[in-house]
C-alpha cells in the first residue's frame, strides 16, 4: 500500500472542513483518459490501491496507468474502548486529501469504452462521486 517513507511529523492536524476546489492536478497530463474527482474528501491508501487494482483488471495487460494521487497525510485513531483524554491517538492508515476537479488516475493505451468500464470499476472503490473525462485533441 502507498505511504510516505517519512514524514516531517507523525500526526498532523485534522483540518476535518476541506473547503474550494483543486488547486493543481486538474488537467490530464499523462494519458488519454482520466477519472476525475467532484467531491471533496479522504481517500484512504486502501481505497486508492482497491481502485488501481480494479483499472488493472480491466485493462488486461494492455495500455498503462498513472496513480495521480498519493495518501501522505496520516489519520490517527485511539484504540477500541479507551476513555477520552490522554492525548491524541497513535498514527492508524494513510490518506489523500481531495478535493473537487482533482484528476484521481489517468489511462491510455487502450480504447475509450474499455478505459470508461475500467474507469467505472475504479469509481466503485472510492467514496466520492467522479467523472470520465478525455484529452480534448485541438
Amino acid at each position: 500500500m502507498l505511504m510516505p517513507k517519512r514524514v516531517k511529523y507523525r500526526k498532523p492536524h485534522s483540518h476535518p472542513r476541506i473547503k474550494g476546489p483543486a488547486k493543481r492536478g486538474t488537467s490530464i497530463a499523462f494519458g488519454e483518459y482520466a477519472l476525475k474527482a467532484l467531491e471533496p474528501k479522504w481517500v484512504t491508501a486502501r481505497q486508492i490501491e482497491a481502485s488501481r487494482v480494479a483499472i488493472g483488471r480491466h485493462m488486461k495487460k494492455g495500455g498503462k496507468l498513472w496513480v495521480r494521487v498519493f495518501p501522505d497525510k496520516a489519520i490517527t485513531k485511539h484504540p477500541a474502548e479507551t476513555r477520552m483524554g490522554k492525548g491524541k491517538g497513535a498514527p492508524d492508515h494513510w490518506a489523500a486529501v481531495i478535493r473537487p476537479g482533482r484528476v484521481l488516475f489517468e489511462i491510455e493505451g487502450i480504447s475509450q469504452a474499455d478505459a470508461q468500464s475500467a474507469l467505472r470499476a475504479a469509481s466503485f472503490k472510492l467514496p466520492i462521486r467522479t467523472k470520465f473525462v478525455t484529452r480534448e485533441h485541438i
